[in-house]
């Protein structure tokens, strides 16, 4: 819960749903957690517009657009998320 304790501190608690549901996705990322204990992370760029009717867009769409103004987002959870876990200097 670490990752999500991070992501709680830089988006706030109510931004953050540690507890979703498991997903069937066919990443790679199941052959690094092999080696590595991790999570992943979606970071809510929002809603697109969808063929499907649904208002979401999911990447490996052609409608799918990253919403640059959530980059400062991601970027500063990556930066707490690695200040978490090494040591202070």
């Amino acid at each position: 819960m670490i990752a999500a304790k991070v992501a709680a501190k830089v988006a706030g608690p109510d931004a953050v749903n540690a507890a979703h549901r498991p997903i069937m996705g066919s990443e790679d990322f199941a052959f690094m957690l092999k080696a590595k204990p991790g999570n992943y992370i979606f970071i809510g760029n929002g809603a697109g517009e969808a063929p499907n009717g649904s208002g979401v867009c999911m990447v490996h769409n052609p409608r799918y657009e990253f919403n640059d103004e959530i980059l400062s987002i991601g970027a500063t959870y990556w930066v707490e998320l690695v200040k978490e876990f090494l040591p202070a200097a």
